[in-house]
Parts: structure tokens; sequence; C-alpha cells
């Protein structure tokens, strides 16, 4: 593989457990699996986006893989480069090239800060510049994201929720990232602002060169901004596809089950959107894994072999799916 085609991110079986309170003194300890085993690859200029139920470990997931959450296993390589090697000053200079965009603009900005302040921080944390002309950055910024320069002197309370999300948007970008982790950026925003906020991230992505790892529980929204797809149950991914055959020709039971119940955001705009319950029944415990599919308890096409043996993430050279009767 050349330099050019190489993955950016490259997380290989990852695993992220947090240990549970004890029931008593002398109890022992039980560890909550978030994310089993997990391994993608996030290529240059692209944008892979991780989908699931909510707690289906996806933000934890992409906290882990650029070490905001402390992973118990697995390697993660950001341009060649094995951050879990990394010392904590070496790591905190690779932090100027993989930024995070949060899920609610509401709670992700300091309040008390002008937000010209706000978007100028990762320049002066990271002294990225000269002092001098990072004021000249930030209002360059605003004005990439579709704001005015001259809106740096107003609080976060002064602005929308989409105009929040832009100034996000703008500090994200500020240390001149080659990664951004978007961590559900528009689940918080209606459905025009979502359109929006998308459409500028596509933008910026083709201008700047960006790469996107996208967090969504919203099959809709990741198929408007997403080259490949990677659906996540219960800490694992189950199917991994380019968006145009994952959209196409499902074959995992859980994401024809999402696919069912995710409208385009067109749809949306047109006929309103009314969220249905994606599948019926709950997901089993983390705590508690089951010995086969970990999705058995909810599938329709499940069998004894299904409930006893796991099935393996196997790739048939378009599409990796673990599921012993995929689709046909």
């Amino acid at each position: 593989m050349t330099k050019e085609t190489s993955p950016i991110l490259s997380v290989d079986h990852l695993s992220v457990s947090f240990p549970m309170p004890r029931s008593s003194f002398f109890g022992e300890r039980q560890y909550l699996k978030a994310v089993r085993d997990v391994s993608f690859d996030v290529k240059p200029g692209q944008t892979l986006g991780i989908v699931g139920e909510s707690g289906s470990g996806k933000t934890t997931t992409a906290m882990a893989a650029i070490r905001l959450t402390e992973a118990q296993s697995g390697v993660v390589e950001f341009n060649g480069t094995d951050l879990f090697k990394l010392s904590p000053e070496e790591m905190r200079l690779q932090r100027r090239h993989m930024q995070v965009i949060f899920q609610d603009p509401y709670s992700s900005l300091n309040p008390r800060d002008r937000v010209g302040a706000i978007v100028r921080e990762p320049l002066d944390l990271m002294n990225v510049g000269e002092p001098e002309g990072r004021d000249a950055r930030v209002a360059e910024l605003f004005e990439l994201v579709g704001l005015r320069p001259d809106q740096m002197a107003l609080f976060p309370h002064q602005f929308s929720g989409g105009q929040r999300q832009r100034i996000s948007i703008a500090r994200a970008l500020a240390t001149n990232p080659a990664l951004i982790v978007c961590d559900e950026p528009v689940s918080a925003l209606d459905v025009a602002i979502q359109a929006q906020i998308l459409n500028l991230l596509r933008k910026l992505q083709d201008e700047l060169g960006l790469s996107y790892l996208f967090i969504s529980h919203d099959l809709g929204v990741v198929q408007f901004i997403c080259d490949e797809i990677a659906v996540m149950y219960l800490g694992e991914i189950v199917e991994q596809a380019s968006r145009a055959d994952l959209f196409a020709n499902p074959q995992h039971p859980y994401t024809t089950a999402l696919l069912e119940t995710a409208p385009s955001l067109a749809r949306r705009k047109s006929q309103g959107y009314r969220r249905e319950a994606l599948v019926e029944g709950d997901p089993p415990s983390p705590l508690s894994i089951p010995a086969g599919c970990a999705f058995a308890s909810r599938c329709p096409k499940a069998t004894d072999q299904c409930r006893s043996h796991k099935p393996e993430l196997t790739f048939d050279g378009k599409r990796s799916v673990a599921c012993h009767f995929p689709n046909n």
C-alpha cells in the first residue's frame, strides 16, 4: 500500500471496558464491555460513519481511537504513528492534527467566553502561529464557516443552535487538523439546520482535504455525508460497506432494521419526520454478553446456531458482515 492510499487513521482490535462499582466490599468487580475487538480504517479525504442505537459503543470507539477515553487493548495508528505508545506530551502535540465536533452546541461552548476567544483558544493552547496573527486567523475561520467576523465579540447565548455549531466547527478547524471526529454533530438541530451543517462539512472537506470519523444513530444523516459506513451493535461492528452497497443491499438483519426506519433528509423535509422504534426488544446487557450472536434475541431469523455460536466478521470482497445467515 502506498503512502497516498494509506489510511490516515487505522484502528486494529480496539477494546474498551469500564469497571463497575462492587455490589459489596468482597464482591467480584464486573466490567462493562463497551467496545469489543473493533477494527476499521479512515481514508484520507473521506468520511467513515459509525452508526448504531444509543449504547452501541460508537462514541466510546471514536473517543478511544483518539485517546480521549482509555482503551484496554488494541492498536491505533494516526498517519503511521502508534498513538497508544506516545507519552502525554507527545500526544498533546498530536492533538492539533485531530479535533472533535461535539454533539450539543449548547453545552460545548463556555457561556462566559466571547466566541472569538473560544475559537482562538486552541491556537493559544497549542501555540499555533504567531500570537499577533491569531485574531486574524479567527476572523478567517468565522468567514469560512459562514459567520461574520464582527460576531466574534458576542457570547454563545446570542447565537442560534445552528450558528453555535458553526462556531464549534470553526474551533475544530483552528489548528488545521487532518482528522475531525464528528460526534453526532447535527442530532441536536432541527432538520433544515441539519442539512445546512452537513453541507458545510462536505464543503470544508472538499476545500481542505479533511477526513471525518462521523458518529451518528441516524442512517438518514450518514447516507448524506459518508463514503463508508460501519454498523455497530453492542460494542461490535456487525456490518461495514460503502454507502452505496450498504443502502442498496444490507446483509445484516440489524442493518436492515435500521434502514427500514431511517427516512432520508429529503423525505423528512417534505413529509415530516417521526422516528419509530428501530427493532423490537432491548439489547442484552454489556455486563453479560451472550455466547452466540448478540443480536439473536431480537432477530427474526435467529436459530439455535445463532444463539450458541458467535458469527465472525468476514469480508467477501465488497463488505464485512458478522451473520450466520446474511440476507441474499
